[in-house]
């Protein structure tokens, strides 16, 4: 019997490492990893929704007020720059899109189709107000805002349920791994 020299060994060990990944990729199981960027860009825009949310509700409130229509050009504005901040969120996540997990994946593609119905509607609502100073609530203006604080409670609500998920499937991985348990 002969004994295998410690170079040897080195060598069919090496060589076995190497046949399994390539039987067994890693990028395959990397690829539903989340990615951290991602997911902190999800919490940034998680928290302009919310602050998108309650600017479109108190901007629907002013439809029941008497206030002029310079009060609603000034929260329009600012549920403008809301809806921009939040695009501009988007815009990263939509970049890193491909390096993102499934799941969030699907939060970058659910997010876009309400903000881009938030955009209309903002510029609508903006449009309307610039030709019927005199008369703000008037019209679909009103219409308009109550669109948006509903789309931005929908979005809102979404986003920070993603949100919530990541964290919450984070904690179970710590916990898993703290007691041992063998996941597949």
């Amino acid at each position: 019997m002969q004994i295998m020299t410690t170079a040897k060994r080195g060598l069919v060990i090496g060589s076995f490492l190497m046949l399994m990944l390539l039987l067994f990729p890693v990028k395959a199981l990397a690829a539903n990893e989340e990615n951290a960027e991602v997911s902190r860009l999800l919490q940034d825009a998680s928290d302009d929704a919310a602050a998108l949310s309650r600017d479109a509700d108190e901007m629907e409130a002013l439809t029941r007020t008497d206030v002029s229509w310079q009060t609603h050009a000034s929260m329009l504005e600012t549920v403008k720059d809301h809806v921009n901040q939040l695009a501009r969120v988007t815009e990263q996540l939509q970049a890193k899109r491909s390096m993102a997990s499934p799941w969030q994946q699907q939060a970058i593609d659910r997010m876009m189709p309400l903000l881009k119905e938030l955009a209309t509607n903002t510029t609508a609502a903006i449009n309307h107000l610039k030709d019927h100073k005199t008369r703000p609530t008037s019209g679909s203006y009103p219409e308009y805002l109550k669109q948006n604080a509903e789309t931005a409670h929908a979005l809102s609500d979404m986003v920070s349920s993603f949100v919530r998920y990541d964290q919450t499937r984070a904690k179970l991985e710590r916990l898993e791994q703290r007691l041992e348990i063998a996941t597949n």
